[in-house]
């Protein structure tokens, strides 16, 4: 009692300096208030702002490891690639449809699966594309593989993100090029036909098709095809393998729909063939495409010859949660996934890719709490030494007539934690008044600066050197608005993030034009909700009884060393 009461009326005697305390403690208590909070904020954006949202992934063959491996093993001391070692690396190298089935069924934390098959398929004299084009449908269909293989028969894709794939099924979920007039499409579900890679599209004639086999036959085609050839429901169509003309393929047409993202322009760019345009695009099943001897296990059965078109398969599992798509990737694994296949997921990435501003906040908050954190610290240091030495005589005093040299270090450590936990108090009610717009002002000025990374990427590719009027031309201010109005539910509800990247948008857009992989632009996010919270205050709490005892160390080290005799006798 005797401490408790001599430390309060010091408190209260040398106000000046302890004010001048509690101001640089508050000072620090705001700044680590902020800086605790902004990454707080962050953790819980990587963390679980996932994790109650859908995620979809696919298995993408690895290509860029299996080149790399080939040219490590052919070993050519003339420094020429050698071409056919990297093509037999690639080939051989599709998975089957029961082999995605077989790693969806290893795995307990798959929510669903859909996929879809394509082939390009070829115009007839009845029946034609939708284009400007005066050249028979011959020209894009023969000898058209170029465009959709690698040259050694294995179908491209544009593989899935962080494989670099050439497997289908890695793919944009289905926006790989095919080679005819139009590209004939199989879905295994409606859920298939929701995440359509054209995007999403609505019934204006006719009703859906089917997915059994009293269905087979049965196809919708898009309003614009369907008023270009004058066709409505009930009609029969032809189309012809784009191999062999001789082949043709009746078609009953079941529904007429209206594409949302339905263009003039061929996805791909002017090089495409017309089979890439969303308007040539026929829907059916899967089981439709088998039926025909088009779907990609006949295709890839050997049974049918070389004539046939090759079916590009696209496989995509559904997740619950991000810690559902990491345990399958592991799963994947342990039910015998070569190590040649990578699992990725757009949908995850795309989300990191939005977190980048907020990243480089966190990398900047904790470099601030780490500098304030040392300056206030030594200033405390100081402080409470400076005090000890003014206060020599005192503790001389109290020494001199039997109190215990313990007792006065623990009177000046308690002084000490006195001011320093009102300073911590004020400082942690202004942090959490500012913590919210100071996190947001910073974080908008690090996503201007990511901005302004990504403009001078396209400048420096000649993106902005196209005409107001180019295909896909855009300022990167124009796209960085439309992304912004975009925000996920579970950014808001769980991490308190908003305008992270909305991945299925991006991949369902059709590519208009050169440069259309560039201007697409990633959602950053744009605001967090950094509010203090218990864990946030904790932390504050163990930061400031951190430098109270750092500071009250030195005056326990200069009080114990003190002899009260001494120090009376240098006073008279």
């Amino acid at each position: 009692m005797f401490v408790v009461k001599n430390a309060w009326q010091s408190v209260t005697r040398n106000k000046g300096r302890n004010i001048l305390i509690i101001v640089i403690v508050t000072i620090i208590a705001a700044a680590a208030t902020i800086g605790l909070s902004i990454r707080q904020a962050a953790a819980t954006a990587r963390n679980s702002g996932l994790e109650n949202t859908t995620i979809t992934a696919q298995i993408s063959l690895d290509r860029n490891k299996l080149i790399s491996e080939s040219k490590s093993d052919s070993g050519d001391s003339d420094g020429k690639p050698d071409f056919d070692a990297m093509r037999s690396a690639l080939a051989d190298k599709q998975l089957s449809l029961s082999d995605y089935q077989k790693y969806a069924k290893a795995s307990s934390s798959v929510k669903s699966t859909y996929y879809t098959e394509t082939v390009g398929l070829a115009a007839t004299d009845d029946f034609q594309p939708v284009t400007d084009s005066t050249s028979s449908s011959s020209s894009s269909a023969s000898n058209d593989s170029g465009s959709s293989s690698d040259g050694n028969g294995q179908p491209q894709g544009n593989g899935g993100p962080g494989g670099d794939g050439g497997q289908p099924g890695g793919g944009d979920n289905g926006t790989t090029a095919v080679s005819g007039d139009f590209s004939l499409v199989g879905f295994s579900s409606d859920e298939a036909v929701s995440n359509a890679a054209n995007g999403s599209f609505t019934m204006v004639d006719g009703k859906v098709f089917g997915y059994n086999e009293s269905s087979d036959g049965n196809v919708i085609i898009s309003k614009s095809l369907a008023d270009f050839n004058n066709l409505s429901v009930g009609d029969t169509i032809s189309v012809a393998n784009p191999n062999d003309s001789g082949t043709t393929y009746k078609l009953t047409v079941v529904g007429i729909y209206k594409n949302s993202t339905d263009s003039n322009q061929a996805m791909g760019g002017p090089m495409a063939s017309t089979a890439s345009d969303p308007a040539n695009a026929i829907y059916t099943s899967v089981s439709t495409l088998k039926s025909l001897g088009l779907d990609a296990d006949s295709d890839s059965s050997g049974d049918s010859d070389s004539s046939t078109p090759t079916t590009q398969l696209n496989y995509t599992y559904v997740f619950a949660s991000k810690s559902d798509y990491e345990a399958f990737a592991k799963d994947a694994k342990k039910a015998g996934l070569s190590s040649d296949y990578t699992v990725s997921s757009a949908d995850v990435e795309n989300y990191e890719s939005s977190l980048v501003p907020l990243n480089n906040l966190s990398k900047f908050a904790l470099t601030l709490l780490i500098v304030v954190l040392a300056v206030g610290g030594v200033v405390l240091v100081v402080i409470t030494l400076l005090n000890v030495r003014e206060r020599k005589y005192e503790i001389g005093v109290l020494t001199a007539i039997g109190v215990n040299k313990v007792k006065v270090a623990m009177q000046f450590t308690l002084e000490l934690l006195i001011v320093t936990m009102i300073g911590l108090a004020l400082g942690a009610g202004i942090g959490a008044a500012a913590s919210v717009p100071v996190s947001n002002q910073l974080l908008s000025s690090q996503v201007e600066q990511q901005q302004s990374q990504q403009a001078s990427q396209r400048e420096q590719f000649g993106r902005d050197m196209q005409g107001a009027g180019a295909d896909g031309a855009s300022s990167s201010t124009d796209s960085q608005k439309e992304g912004s109005s975009k925000s996920t539910d579970s950014s808001k509800s769980d991490s308190g993030a908003t305008g992270s990247s909305d991945s299925s948008d991006n991949a369902k857009q059709p590519q208009g034009g050169p440069g259309g992989m560039m201007d697409r632009a990633a959602n950053y996010v744009s605001s967090i909700n950094a509010t203090v919270n218990l864990a946030v205050v904790g932390q504050l709490l163990l930061v400031g009884l951190g430098l109270t005892l750092i500071a009250a160390l030195v005056a326990v080290v200069f009080v114990l060393r003190y002899e009260p005799l001494q120090i009376l006798a240098d006073r008279s």
